[in-house]
């Protein structure tokens, strides 16, 4: 992601295999998929898709090539390639980017079923693609500096003048925009714009959502925008980053509770269809997301009745606003971001 240190993910667009050659031919049943391969363009953290992917190959004898970059390069990638690109499906870190193919009618509707694993506020209403995975806005703080008594009511107050040369966040990053988004799909452009001039007077940029918390962990700062998971994986590795630091979670419908969504699709233009059909419905049963549960990753699972981490707060706690996840608009908040000087 733009917004934070990728663990083990090529930067290269190389395609890579998920299982060796000696997999294509004999796994699966033997079925008359067994010869074939789908290609993933995918912007999720590698070590998490292959690990929701765990014996897919074994059970459908589909093999699979992934694509590895951000969401912005892919998304812009496909939209060149059109209907010649090699793509079978599309996996994104943050929704905007896979919306923006939606819009664009490069998706095919997916199956009913595939969509009734996942909750409705967990995608989009056009049904052209899905959620699989998910991760909360927060505020990281430093209690010695910022305590419990004196935490923002809303993260739009963070453009407030007491807030100047306190707070830090990662605009250019792809996990920021994304929350941006949904602030102008709660609230408008105008108090978008309003919120995005304060933070331009207000904000110490940082090039990471590490680096933001490292930051409000050192005092260099007393609060940051990011999303939850980079705490709590510090947190279950050695706590180095995030030792002197602790969350807070905005809730009450908040647009500082903003969920996003990593999100699903298949291309209209794949040549085989009902492989990459399975592919996402594989990635939200029950099986997949459990294992999203059970991994080191600590985003959230989405899948119905699959509870996500227990490290986590529920998110039935979380109180997140509703947003349809196809209603956010990256090019408007490029633009917005641009005027106001934050990119």
């Amino acid at each position: 992601m733009l917004g934070g240190t990728r663990l083990g993910r090529s930067t290269a667009a190389a395609l890579t295999a998920l299982v060796a050659a000696g997999a294509l031919a004999g796994c699966g049943g033997g079925d008359a998929e067994a010869a074939e391969t789908l290609t993933v363009y995918s912007a999720q953290h590698e070590s998490l898709v292959r690990t929701m992917l765990e014996g897919f190959t074994e059970e459908t004898g589909i093999a699979l090539e992934f694509r590895d970059a951000n969401d912005a390069e892919l998304a812009n990638q496909i939209v060149q390639e059109g209907e010649a690109s090699p793509a079978d499906v599309f996996l994104t870190e943050n929704s905007p980017s896979i919306d923006v193919l939606d819009r664009e009618g490069l998706l095919a509707p997916l199956d009913q079923s595939t969509l009734d694993q996942v909750g409705a506020q967990y995608r989009p209403s056009s049904g052209n693609w899905t959620g699989f995975a998910a991760r909360s806005t927060v505020l990281v703080h430093n209690p010695a500096q910022l305590p419990q008594d004196q935490l923002p009511a809303s993260i739009l107050d963070l453009a407030n003048p007491e807030w100047q040369g306190r707070i830090g966040i990662a605009a250019g990053g792809a996990d920021f925009q994304a929350i941006v988004a949904g602030v102008l799909a709660l609230r408008g452009e105008e108090a978008t714009r309003a919120w995005l001039e304060g933070l331009e007077r207000n904000a110490n940029v940082y090039p990471s959502n590490s680096a933001v918390m490292v930051a409000a962990d050192e005092g260099e700062i007393d609060a940051g925008v990011m999303y939850h998971y980079y705490f709590y994986r510090d947190r279950a590795e050695n706590g180095l980053k995030s030792d002197d630091a602790e969350l807070h979670f905005f809730r009450n419908s908040d647009p500082g509770a903003f969920l996003s969504i990593s999100g699903a699709g298949v291309l209209a233009s794949s040549d085989q269809p009902e492989q990459a059909q399975r592919l996402v419905a594989y990635l939200t049963s029950p099986p997949a997301q459990q294992r999203l549960a059970e991994s080191t990753a600590l985003e959230y699972a989405v899948g119905n009745d699959v509870p996500s981490a227990e490290a986590l707060p529920p998110l039935a706690e979380l109180q997140a606003p509703q947003v349809d996840p196809g209603s956010l608009d990256q090019q408007r908040v490029t633009e917005l971001m641009q005027d106001v000087g934050l990119l």
